[in-house]
């Protein structure tokens, strides 16, 4: 993946809110979110127990977070993980240029938050309200109504504050360390599309059509789905996006760089990592989909030929 040297970056809604958050709470951690299934699969489950707490805080339908996390057996959380001050640095002031973007992890970030925000803008028309903004973190972070929230919890969207949330260590020691998926530059631009599937999904009011939250069928796979078939979209889309100035931002991507995505895609469906950590696979437990269906949904999007309808999987018989 190449960005246009001369095209220029926005970095007003990239920030780096360093580590955060101020203790545990009543109930823990109150990850709030939707979000890729990753972490540690500690004793009963505790990846499955966040991304259902996380959901049960986006739709409002969910288990108590207190009660799960207090009879999960080894699913105590370190509160010495939360730094005690909100944070804010300047890692991405340097970013100016798509070339600074060819040259730089963090100004690539910011670059593909702008090529989203330049074709959803453009797809959704007067629906479009732009993300507040995508948070990068260490460690752990505090969010603006979605409770606190650890790297182990993955990438995630917080609907309540409408701003994507980022551990960039979690490519490396999750995607590529725990799940044998690659870090590349498209596999990162692939994760951030696809929570960025999550910012459309609330614009468009599809997140209050989750009831259901666990099986292959269930309405949070489906909702997962079609944020990878929205992350598809945009990857058909990006070579010919126009920027703020009627320049494409992105001017090339290649075949490897599909293939990367679609890697990623397999990496964080449901039966590769039960099969990754434990060994089997429970259909019953998805919350995400299988790699199979992440792959099928991701290059539905890529040939939907930008038509919105064409990622509904919440249409009879489409999960």
């Amino acid at each position: 993946m190449r960005f246009n040297p001369k095209a220029r970056l926005d970095t007003s809604r990239t920030r780096d809110v360093g580590g955060s958050g101020g203790g545990l709470g009543g109930g823990g951690l109150g990850g709030g979110g939707v979000s890729l299934p990753t972490g540690k699969m500690g004793a009963g489950g505790i990846v499955v127990v966040l991304v259902l707490v996380i959901l049960g805080q986006c739709t409002g339908v969910g288990p108590d977070l207190g009660s799960i996390l207090g009879s999960a057996s080894g699913s105590t959380l370190d509160a010495s993980r939360f730094s005690t001050e909100q944070g804010g640095t300047e890692r991405y002031a340097s970013c100016k240029s798509g070339e600074d973007a060819n040259n730089n992890a963090d100004c690539a970030l910011v670059a593909v938050e702008n090529s989203l925000y330049d074709y959803w803008g453009n797809e959704l028309g007067g629906q479009f309200r732009p993300e507040t903004g995508v948070h990068t973190f260490t460690g752990a972070v505090s969010t603006g109504g979605c409770g606190n929230a650890t790297t182990d919890v993955g990438p995630f969207y917080c609907p309540t504050d409408q701003t994507i949330y980022l551990d960039t260590s979690f490519y490396r020691d999750m995607l590529e360390g725990q799940l044998g998926g690659k870090d590349a530059p498209f596999v990162r631009a692939y994760v951030i599309a696809h929570e960025y599937g999550h910012h459309i999904q609330n614009l468009l009011g599809i997140m209050g059509q989750v009831r259901t939250q666990q099986g292959p069928k269930s309405d949070s796979v489906k909702l997962e789905l079609q944020a990878d078939c929205f992350a598809g979209m945009w990857a058909q889309a990006a070579q010919t996006t126009p920027d703020q100035d009627g320049n494409v931002l992105i001017s090339d991507l290649s075949e490897s760089d599909i293939t990367d995505a679609i890697g990623a895609a397999t990496a964080v469906g449901d039966d590769y990592i039960e099969k990754r950590m434990s060994g089997g696979v429970n259909p019953e437990k998805w919350t995400h989909g299988s790699s199979a269906q992440r792959v099928k949904w991701f290059k539905t999007g890529m040939a939907s030929g930008n038509d919105v309808n064409a990622c509904d999987t919440f249409a009879p018989g489409a999960v």
